[in-house]
């Protein structure tokens, strides 16, 4: 009986071990992938097309680790849908822009398939397949076909989370892009990227895993900047202001500091 009871306890102290051994692992890899993610969102910033294509790779690990799989495809995800975004600024190889947009789709896709309550994937996959569409545009059935594949995505986004400010920054360009197809004023457009920027406000702070995106408040305001500069008349004096704003939150964004913000200043130079 005595055996019995010691034997007993030895298994049990064994499978303690193993589950405090597996949880430290597991936090270990959470660490990781958060730092990781977080050089992600830097380089993006940077304009570092180079780093980003490191940084995707070396999520590649943690894409299949459980509950961590979900975010680090995000990220993986993000780090490639960025690196063409930033390509689009440099005037990159479509082709090469293609291939990182066709693999986040897939990525964002994939992190939706294995938590189908995470609804920031949706809008990030919808807004890569609005940029096949525009790399496509030759190709109307091509194009028509990616354009489709996103506005559902962003249907799926909105019945999930309709206020979540990265949707609410992927909806604005939709709406400027059919405004200014339609020749028509931009007020949706303004109105959708102000609300995403109230939330955005109002959130900040309240995401406390490093994995889970609390971006949103300094793209936004990039954006209403661009859209006050390239709006008709345009409002300069706002589009400067909304830079400086998102600058102020993100000191190193190569785009905002070293692009749009001197187009806003020789615009105003040429008034």
């Amino acid at each position: 009986m005595k055996t019995s009871l010691a034997l007993l306890m030895t298994l049990s102290l064994l499978a303690a071990s193993a589950a405090a051994k597996k949880t430290a692992e597991t936090a270990g890899k959470r660490e990781t992938a958060a730092k990781i993610a977080e050089r992600i969102r830097r380089a993006d910033y940077e304009g570092n097309r180079d780093a980003l294509a490191k940084l995707a790779t070396e999520m590649t690990p943690y894409v299949q680790e459980g509950p961590l799989a979900s975010r680090a495809l995000y990220w993986r995800g993000f780090a490639l849908w960025r690196r063409a975004f930033n390509g689009f600024n440099e005037n990159a190889d479509a082709k090469d822009l293609e291939k990182d947009l066709s693999a986040a789709v897939s990525d964002f896709n994939e992190a939706s398939a294995k938590d189908p309550g995470f609804a920031d994937s949706r809008p990030a996959a919808a807004s890569c397949l609005f940029s096949l569409g525009y790399i496509a545009r030759e190709d109307k059935p091509r194009m028509q076909e990616y354009v489709a594949r996103g506005i559902a995505l962003m249907a799926e986004g909105n019945r999930m989370a309709p206020e979540n400010p990265r949707l609410l920054w992927v909806q604005g360009g939709g709406h400027w892009y059919v405004a200014s197809q339609r020749g028509e004023p931009k007020t949706k457009a303004f109105e959708t990227y102000n609300r995403g920027l109230q939330n955005a406000r109002r959130l900040r702070g309240s995401v406390q895993d490093p994995l889970d995106p609390a971006w949103g408040e300094p793209e936004l305001l990039m954006s209403l900047a661009w859209s006050h500069l390239n709006d008709k008349p345009a409002d300069l004096e706002a589009a400067e202001s909304e830079a400086r704003a998102a600058l102020e939150l993100v000191p190193n964004w190569h785009y905002v500091r070293d692009i749009l913000l001197p187009q806003i200043r020789e615009a105003k130079k040429a008034r």
